[in-house]
């Protein structure tokens, strides 16, 4: 997966020279944070839930070089993804706090044009965004295995030939298939990779039709720390958080 090796390069040398202070792996998201200030968070993704035990191959993180941790970004696991895809958010952190915020996400949807019948489709179901398409006029049309929403032929087949938009959670990094959905883009469908996870890095997404970034910046680390800890999800989240959006050339 091109993206995880362009993620990976971008950080190495960072992450050589950073400390991780602590790693944080709650129910809903895991959270990293660094000796040079940063913070990020990633959805924590397990294929499996076992009664004893998801992370079976404990290590001690913290206070360690965040090169170590970094190479979770390239394990098959899931989860690990989750604890790497954190460290890269939080080695980003001071860079994506400078990016304008979107809080009410119209920003970029006002850039993509999005209003009454555009044909969207959405990979991964962002419930607040649902009303604000409903109040646009936009036709919505969704995917999320997760949550047992849409049907997966059917939906490539809207990427296929019906998409004007697609939002592609990033999510999808954490179990590859970021660049499976979108090589099923028929040309000209407008991209926006959105959601906590979402690492706002534009040239680790140069070699694909990504339009747009939206993620989130924790603010409050504090707060956000302890809504991880205590497995809350994207709404706590951004009570103590900046959303934020990064156009893509």
């Amino acid at each position: 997966m091109q993206l995880i090796r362009n993620l990976y390069d971008h950080f190495y040398e960072k992450a050589r020279e950073t400390r991780v202070t602590s790693l944080s792996i709650g129910l809903s998201y895991t959270a990293v944070t660094t000796d040079d200030g940063g913070m990020g968070i990633a959805y924590t993704y397990v294929n499996d839930k076992h009664c004893c035990s998801m992370n079976k191959d404990f290590r001690d993180y913290e206070g360690e070089w965040a090169i170590d941790l970094l190479d979770n970004i390239k394990s098959p696991l899931p989860l690990k993804r989750s604890m790497g895809l954190a460290l890269i958010n939080a080695l980003n952190y001071h860079e994506a706090s400078g990016l304008a915020e979107d809080a009410p996400d119209s920003e970029w949807m006002d850039s993509f044009a999005i209003g009454r019948e555009t044909r969207v489709a959405m990979v991964g179901l962002f419930r607040p965004l649902m009303k604000v398409f409903k109040d646009r006029g936009a036709l919505v049309e969704v995917l999320d295995d997760l949550q047992g929403v849409g049907e997966r032929n059917s939906f490539y087949g809207k990427l296929a030939g019906w998409a004007e938009v697609l939002l592609l959670t990033s999510t999808s990094i954490l179990n590859d298939s970021t660049e499976e959905m979108l090589s099923r883009l028929a040309p000209g469908v407008k991209v926006v990779m959105l959601g906590p996870s979402t690492p706002m890095v534009a040239g680790a997404f140069s070699h694909l039709p990504v339009k747009m970034l939206a993620g989130t910046v924790p603010v409050d680390q504090e707060a956000v720390m302890k809504a991880v800890r205590f497995g809350a999800g994207t709404p706590v989240i951004h009570r103590f958080s900046r959303k934020v959006h990064l156009p893509l050339v």
